[in-house]
């Protein structure tokens, strides 16, 4: 890492180390950041991986050398392929260890695009279009994966693609791969070359980039999607100014957490900015060891099972995980295990529940770190300053050398002022962590804010106040994303199938709170007059469009007249506080309190705050349990 890192115990901190100026033998790009790492300790352990979770004490292992190795050979394999620093490579792969090959290698000869290789072959197809990309690396036939049958029928009528790269799950060994193949042999359109991975890497150099590219921080790296992983997202736009410097800050955020010797697991998809930096970059920069476990991930049969027994035999020191995942580990017994290598765990993509929080701490003895970001500020926003006080439902304070703020804008948008300590507003940023802009440019209309300071400032899309020693606390998203299990869903890919059905006049998704997915989907559904249709036919009728099973809602409510705003909007804050009204009521009728009932709190200071109704005799400890597995503060009254 480089510059002197200080412990971070509150927001003095942070400005101390922005006081000390930004580290002037900052890296320059991805590749340099890497190559650095590997030129202080080439034997150090970087990389580990393991295909099951029955297999992980024998996983196959990556020194910082050869780790450097198989990215420049990868980087010269996309040269030789015709890329330059404009050229999108798309990867649409599990969790591998060629993923990271791809994912550093592509930015070290062009730009990198991660797709979730859960979607459907039509949204495949629609971002492939999106991003112009030329290049795409995928899976080859492999037998329990649709993952190369979904991708070759995507790449029909994507006239951009020149060459398609596969990744061989069946034979890892050395000298395997067959070399150019023809498209016609994988159903692909004539035309398009076709070459097995590691026959194109380990044709290439490991000793420099044969390109002789000199990246500057301002070349994009790599585009990611954001505003939901379903049908057609916003696609972000980063340039390795913004990585690196989400890097460094993540770093001195954590206050030497990660660091050489330290053992990091990565269970979260590698198509997501939270895997790629948080447990990719970070630590690679560090000279961290990574251990990558499976291609699925958290979701591998045995894994979370199995859990403790990793962390054990590997010595993990941290994770990073979403809230389904830590509900789910508290189910497993930690009894036998020696989990003293543990210091930190991390919380992302949605808030995690005040008593999930507060058991898995207990259990374990690590110290969990709340997180906010997003994909346009490359990651990391925020934290839980590690060293300092953890305050249960904050996502923590800013990280160093960006900005971060709540402000009032008017009904137009337009910056009023700054908020007070604990006043709700939009959060804002602004920093070398924060994108380029997106890929369309209409997506980027009303994006940037004017504050009056010269500055160009990013309106996230949430809300939250900032209390006074600088804590933020989320208080509700604009962008009205479902977050199921970390994986954003965009409401308006529901709501556009619905609009199709003949009946239907209004419609409008929103989240229904779930302990173990945060989140599931589900659809309200206004009729047109004169029609009639039941919710069943409405539910089988988005089911058979909406191209990723996630997306898919898991129930349509008929309702009799859509709750609007002044000016004839939908108004979704209703029908959201209806559907946490429901799971918390059903919460506690689960637990035998079958007379309980839950509203949300009408006080506008306390938003988000439920208030309980039981009878004397009820169980408060029942009614606590139940309501404290959701992300809600609430208060328990009698009747």
């Amino acid at each position: 890492m480089t510059g002197e890192l200080r412990q971070v115990s509150n927001l003095a901190d942070i400005e101390a180390i922005e006081a000390s100026g930004w580290p002037d033998d900052a890296p320059a790009s991805t590749y340099e950041a890497i190559r650095r790492s590997a030129e202080r300790d080439p034997s150090a352990l970087a990389l580990s991986f393991f295909l099951t979770a029955a297999g992980h004490r024998t996983p196959e292992t990556w020194t910082y050398r050869n780790l450097l190795s198989e990215i420049t050979r990868t980087a010269n394999g996309f040269h030789a392929l015709g890329a330059d620093r404009d050229t999108v490579i798309a990867y649409i792969l599990p969790n591998l260890p060629e993923t990271h090959f791809v994912v550093w290698g592509g930015e070290a000869a062009g730009i990198v695009f991660g797709i979730n290789p859960l979607l459907e072959a039509s949204a495949i197809r629609d971002l492939l279009r999106a991003a112009d990309a030329e290049i795409v690396v995928t899976l080859a036939p492999f037998p329990a994966t649709d993952t190369a049958q979904k991708v070759m029928e995507a790449i029909h009528g994507v006239e951009s693609i020149q060459s398609v790269v596969l990744v061989d799950l069946g034979d890892r060994g050395p000298g395997a791969g067959s070399g150019p193949m023809n498209a016609e042999d994988v159903g692909l359109p004539a035309g398009v070359g076709v070459y097995d991975f590691g026959a194109l890497r380990r044709s290439q150099p490991a000793d420099g980039l044969v390109s002789g590219r000199v990246i500057d921080p301002a070349d994009l790296s790599s585009f990611f999607c954001t505003g939901g992983t379903t049908g057609t997202p916003k696609i972000a736009r980063r340039c390795h100014r913004n990585e690196v410097a989400n890097a460094i800050s993540t770093s001195l955020m954590l206050s030497g957490g990660i660091a050489p010797g330290k053992n990091l697991f990565c269970g979260l998809p590698m198509f997501h900015v939270n895997a790629v930096l948080v447990t990719g970059l970070v630590p690679f920069l560090n000279g961290a060891h990574v251990i990558l476990g499976t291609p699925q991930g958290y979701r591998a049969p045995g894994l979370l099972d199995g859990f403790w027994e990793i962390v054990q035999h590997h010595k993990i020191h941290f994770f990073s995980a979403v809230p389904t995942v830590y509900t789910q580990l508290l189910e497993q017994p930690v009894d036998g295990f020696d989990l003293s290598s543990l210091e930190y765990g991390l919380c992302g993509a949605a808030p995690l529940p005040v008593e999930v929080m507060r058991r898995f701490e207990a259990t374990t003895g690590l110290k969990m770190l709340e997180g906010y970001g997003l994909t346009e500020g490359t990651c990391v926003s925020s934290a839980t300053p590690p060293m300092g006080e953890r305050r249960v439902g904050s996502v923590g304070i800013r990280i160093p050398f960006q900005q971060m703020k709540a402000v009032v804008l008017d009904e137009t948008r337009t910056y009023v002022r700054d908020c007070m300590p604990d006043e709700i507003g939009a959060l804002v940023i602004r920093g070398p962590n924060v994108f380029e802009g997106y890929v369309i440019e209409a997506h980027n209309v009303n994006l940037w804010l004017d504050l009056g300071d010269g500055q160009r400032w990013l309106d996230t899309g949430d809300r939250g106040r900032q209390d006074p020693d600088g804590y933020f606390w989320l208080t509700g998203r604009t962008k009205e994303l479902i977050i199921r299990g970390g994986h954003n869903i965009d409401p308006a890919q529901i709501e556009q199938q619905l609009y199709e059905h003949p009946a239907v006049r209004y419609a409008a998704a929103v989240g229904r709170p779930e302990p173990r997915l945060g989140e599931l989907p589900v659809a309200y559904v206004q009729l047109k007059d004169g029609v009639t249709a039941d919710e069943q036919e409405l539910l089988a009728f988005a089911e058979q469009r909406i191209g990723e099973r996630a997306a898919r809602p898991k129930a349509v409510h008929l309702i009799d007249q859509m709750p609007m705003t002044g000016v004839g909007k939908i108004f979704k804050p209703a029908l959201s506080r209806r559907e946490i009204e429901k799971a918390l009521t059903a919460a506690l009728h689960d637990v035998g309190i079958t007379e309980g009932s839950v509203r949300m709190d009408p006080d506008q200071a306390r938003p988000n705050h439920v208030i309980a109704t039981v009878p004397a005799s009820a169980d408060r400890e029942f009614a606590e349990r139940a309501l404290g597995a959701f992300p809600f503060p609430f208060t328990i009254t009698g009747r």
